[in-house]
């Protein structure tokens, strides 16, 4: 009896060191990248030229000397507003440039002296990692929630006037998100952000936006330049299988099938049709949409691209030459 007594003790102590080590953990990530969130009120001039609330959001400093990123979503329909900091600092910001095709957005605070998070690298998360969540859901600032990485490699759709992009490798979390997490940080456990909370998919699936080398071009880009340039090729399609002759020859198994080819397109131009089967791009594999997506940035605007494409059982090369993709 002394025995089991002793075993169910030690079993509670067990419990108790885990779930104090969980507690630190959330407390750390807390103490480290909280001072980093700010709450973001969007405000926009009325007819009578006074400034009036028009949304709320979150964001993060991503430097000392006033740059913060958040949610395109969150700003999309003003270039300023007003941000509160976890210190209680209030200041006026201006959106130094937004892309709603990552749902990225840029800001920078009128006033410097910003305590920057320190970023990590989504690419290294793997499914079970606990992750945090730090914004100001409901107007209620400073709001932490934790919880697991669900799933990696989610897909959310954005759009810019007619052209509808992608956003790749989203990270799916239960972590809880609420209206006003938008544009706040997913943090690991380490406390560094890996990602900005952009959207709530159901109840118990929230959806980050991951910070990882192609984001952080985004940002950059941003901060520098206002704006994100990318190429624009004109062709829409979906991934299926390769016949077996040709799988075994190119040594995968799907390529990209051509289901819509622009009219006036650079597709077009280089005599894509529909019904073609894209197997390569500049000598890159193409299995599926998205690996043609992530090669349209700015640099292949007005460049030389060379596709390999299967029709009618034979391998066709063809050229075409991208355009800057533009809103209409």
């Amino acid at each position: 009896m002394q025995r089991d007594q002793t075993s169910s003790d030690s079993a509670d102590q067990r419990e108790q060191e885990a779930l104090d080590a969980y507690s630190r953990t959330l407390i750390d990530v807390a103490a480290h990248v909280a001072p980093s969130v700010a709450a973001v009120q969007v405000l926009r001039r009325g007819r009578d030229g006074r400034d009036r609330p028009q949304g709320s959001g979150s964001a993060v400093a991503v430097t000392a000397d006033g740059f913060l990123i958040t949610s395109a979503h969150v700003v999309a329909d003003t270039d300023r507003g007003q941000l509160t900091l976890a210190d209680g600092r209030e200041m006026a910001y201006q959106v130094t440039g937004r892309d709603p095709l990552s749902d990225l957005a840029v800001l920078h605070a009128d006033r410097g002296e910003l305590a920057a998070a320190e970023l990590g690298d989504a690419d290294r998360l793997r499914v079970g990692q606990l992750v945090v969540a730090i914004g100001n859901p409901l107007g209620f600032a400073g709001s932490v929630t934790a919880g697991v990485v669900s799933a990696l490699g989610r897909s959310l759709p954005a759009r810019l006037g007619p052209q509808t992009r992608i956003i790749d490798d989203v990270i799916q979390t239960d972590a809880a998100l609420n209206p006003g997490n938008s544009g706040g940080a997913l943090a690991d456990s380490s406390a560094r952000v890996v990602g900005i909370n952009t959207a709530l998919a159901g109840i118990g699936v929230g959806l980050a936006v991951p910070i990882n080398s192609t984001t952080s071009r985004i940002v950059s880009a941003l901060m520098h330049e206002g704006r994100v340039r990318r190429a624009y090729l004109g062709v829409a399609g979906a991934a299926r299988p390769l016949p077996p002759r040709w799988a075994e020859q190119l040594g995968r198994k799907a390529a990209m099938e051509v289901s819509d080819v622009v009219a006036g397109s650079p597709a077009e131009a280089a005599g894509l049709r529909r019904g073609d089967i894209i197997v390569e791009v500049d000598a890159r594999p193409v299995e599926r949409p998205g690996d043609i997506q992530r090669l349209m940035v700015g640099t292949a605007i007005d460049r030389f691209m060379v596709l390999r494409v299967l029709r009618n059982r034979q391998i066709h090369t063809l050229t075409a030459i991208p355009d800057e993709l533009r809103a209409a």
